[in-house]
């Protein structure tokens, strides 16, 4: 492929979404008043998180996602370390959700791809998943917290490790992310393992999001799921070596 070819796609994302909180800070004494470090704040900012997060990185990846989510504000207040960037604490800031009113922009049939980035924060449930596997007419790609996979057979499920291990049930179509072993694809029809670059990790902040979209992306390139799952794990990997979400480009991964 060209990679100065830029391929315009249409998706539809849903989700929840979330402000991150970085607090930036020197650490040079404990408390007194306990073994805690105290840490002195020297920069504050907010990004994109969760699903917003994916937003970005399929923006990145010159993809048009008509974006469907929360309106009610969840906050992760991180307090970080600017020496080793080590993450001292997370504060997470969580109201009572929404549920999603079944609202999209356009008719599905002007998609070329749904995607599902369900933190299981309320926003979305099981029948909201289903409905959309069933009423549209091509690749869904989801990405999600919950627990019975096999409600969402239809689709390409997409979870870390951890979230395998603790499943209830399992999808047909199933890529599994492993960290710095790479990603698992797991299918009625196959079972392989994608080995992915070593790198130095910084921060595994919002790499799963990268991988979503990316695995997106080359999936409506190539129509082929092996690529997709190399391509994101390409992706991944250079999210991994930033502090905090990193959505990277086209032109950095290729």
């Amino acid at each position: 492929m060209d990679t100065q070819q830029q391929i315009l796609f249409n998706v539809l994302l849903i989700g929840d979404t979330c402000t991150d909180r970085y607090n930036i800070g020197s650490v040079d004494r404990l408390s007194p008043e306990a073994p805690v470090p105290v840490l002195k704040i020297v920069d504050t900012y907010d990004v994109p998180g969760m699903a917003s997060n994916v937003n970005l990185n399929l923006i990145n990846l010159n993809i048009s996602a008509d974006f469907v989510t929360n309106n009610d504000p969840i906050t992760k207040t991180r307090f970080i370390d600017e020496r080793s960037g080590q993450h001292l604490l997370r504060v997470d800031d969580e109201p009572k959700i929404t549920g999603w009113s079944g609202d999209i922009p356009f008719p599905l049939e002007h998609y070329d791809a749904i995607v599902v980035s369900d933190y299981n924060k309320g926003f979305l449930t099981y029948e909201h998943i289903q409905n959309l596997i069933h009423d549209f007419n091509g690749p869904v790609f989801i990405d999600t917290k919950k627990k019975n996979l096999e409600a969402f057979n239809g689709a390409y499920v997409k979870i870390n490790e951890k979230e395998f291990e603790a499943a209830e049930s399992y999808a047909w179509d199933m890529i599994v992310t492993l960290g710095a072993n790479g990603a698992m694809l797991r299918s009625e029809l196959v079972s392989a393992n994608y080995a992915t670059k070593k790198v130095d990790v910084v921060d595994v902040c919002g790499a799963g999001d990268t991988f979503l979209a990316a695995l997106t992306y080359q999936y409506l390139v190539t129509n082929s799921i092996e690529e997709a799952i190399k391509f994101a794990n390409k992706a991944s990997s250079i999210t991994v070596q930033h502090v905090g979400n990193y959505a990277p480009t086209l032109g950095e991964i290729e």
